[in-house]
């Protein structure tokens, strides 16, 4: 189970990096330095300040430049590799007690191929809403894809919480239906 809840958070923020490199990033960052999350071995150095303060400003800078016409071509042709790189990082940082080649195998696999495929797809759809609106109708992915990063991020990080929720509810639907059982046969005899 627990390799699963991390692969699905490492999946999910890496996906999520294919709408917005830093967002995902900044958010991984804020849970391995708050205790949130544990980093896999070898990275603890996301969850200092020095890199929560990084990817903040990163993260602020990224989104405002998805505002300005012209910029954010050009930031497309910058984080279709670099959401590839932060794809692999989010997906192999999220993987705990694995093999490290297993590890980044499937981080870079699963966590950086999922990552440059959402950004492929977001880089056309600003090229197709470009030669459409002439770039009028780029804010407003440029709003969609904002949310979608920000949402998608907080449901997976809220994942964990969701699934011990879900086991919690589970053992008690399962000890109520025993002792329902369990009464019914007394009653019987």
């Amino acid at each position: 189970m627990e390799y699963f809840v991390a692969g699905a958070l490492g999946l999910g923020l890496a996906a999520c990096s294919g709408f917005r490199v830093f967002v995902p990033l900044l958010a991984a960052s804020a849970a391995y330095r708050f205790g949130y999350l544990t980093p896999a071995a070898g990275f603890a150095w996301l969850g200092t300040w020095t890199a929560l303060l990084t990817l903040a400003t990163a993260t602020v800078l990224e989104i405002a430049g998805y505002y300005v016409p012209i910029v954010d071509h050009f930031l497309d042709t910058l984080t279709t590799p670099a959401s590839f790189v932060a794809g692999t990082i989010l997906m192999t940082s999220a993987l705990p007690h694995l093999d490290p080649t297993l590890r980044w195998t499937l981080g870079i696999l699963v966590g950086g191929g999922t990552a440059g495929l959402v950004q492929t797809g977001t880089a056309l759809l600003r090229g197709a809403s470009t030669a459409a609106t002439g770039g009028i109708g780029n804010s407003i992915l440029a709003t969609v894809e904002n949310s979608l990063a920000v949402g998608g991020v907080a449901l997976t990080l809220l994942l964990p919480v969701v699934a011990a929720g879900f086991a919690v509810a589970l053992l008690v639907f399962i000890i109520s239906r025993l002792r329902r059982w369990l009464a019914q046969r007394s009653h019987a005899t």
